[in-house]
């Protein structure tokens, strides 16, 4: 089964525009798809930056290191 996007334009000047529109645009979706349209923006960013989108692995930081 093909997915199925929903898109629509906006139009104005920036500096006259408010954000209801784009408020209403994602309340509409809900948060799967905030969280979808995300998630594929960071991929883009790894392809544009690292040439590579692979699924980015979390990044932690060791606390503590050594024998306890």
């Amino acid at each position: 089964m093909a997915n199925s996007r929903n898109i629509q334009e906006n139009y104005g000047r920036l500096e006259n525009a408010d954000r209801n529109w784009d408020i209403e645009f994602w309340q509409k979706d809900g948060p799967t798809a905030i969280f979808d349209a995300v998630w594929e923006m960071i991929l883009d960013h790894r392809l544009l930056t690292e040439h590579d989108a692979s699924q980015p692995r979390l990044q932690r930081t060791v606390e503590h290191y050594g024998k306890m």
